[in-house]
């Protein structure tokens, strides 16, 4: 279906996610510049991947060592330090409710969601064990413009494009 339908697919706990507004410009646009600001700030052993994964985890950016990247087959999920979703205009409960209980129980120690639709974003980190199972217990809310720490990498977050219709001057 990949080569014959226009969007993404993503496997999320409900299912298979069909995603129509994948690859419109502000999505892109602002994977493209999360992953480049984050990569002047990291040491060269790591990279901020936005290729297609070679792990279970579909997320739009994702900062990993490149030695864990050089594996035969897909790259365990629980080598990520970062997974960083653009929330989608069409689905965003996808990235806002399903990766957020997703990713703390696969192991990923920082989610940061940022969404264009509002202009705003979070960092979650420090999974816990909950009655319902493993939970990011601290979140930190920011708007765009200002400066947000990613793991132990403080970015700008400057310029970061919205979705046409959301009352930003970027749009």
């Amino acid at each position: 279906m990949d080569d014959t339908l226009p969007g993404r697919f993503e496997i999320t706990k409900e299912g298979i996610v069909h995603d129509m507004a994948a690859g419109i410009g502000p999505h892109e646009l602002t994977t493209l510049r999360l992953r480049k600001r984050l990569e002047k700030v990291m040491p060269e052993e790591l990279v901020a991947h936005t290729g297609a994964p070679d792990v279970d985890v579909e997320g739009d950016v994702m900062v990993i060592a490149w030695a864990d990247m050089d594996v035969p087959g897909s790259f365990d999920p629980r080598t990520l330090i970062a997974a960083i979703e653009v929330v989608s205009r069409s689905n965003p409960d996808n990235d806002w409710v399903g990766k957020m209980r997703d990713y703390p129980l696969i192991g990923i120690p920082t989610y940061a969601v940022f969404d264009p639709r509002t202009g705003t974003r979070a960092v979650l980190t420090d999974i816990h064990t909950t009655p319902e199972g493993p939970r990011y217990a601290t979140r930190k809310d920011f708007v765009y413009g200002e400066d947000v720490t990613i793991a132990e990498w403080t970015i700008s977050t400057e310029g970061l494009p919205r979705y046409a219709g959301s009352g930003s001057p970027d749009s």
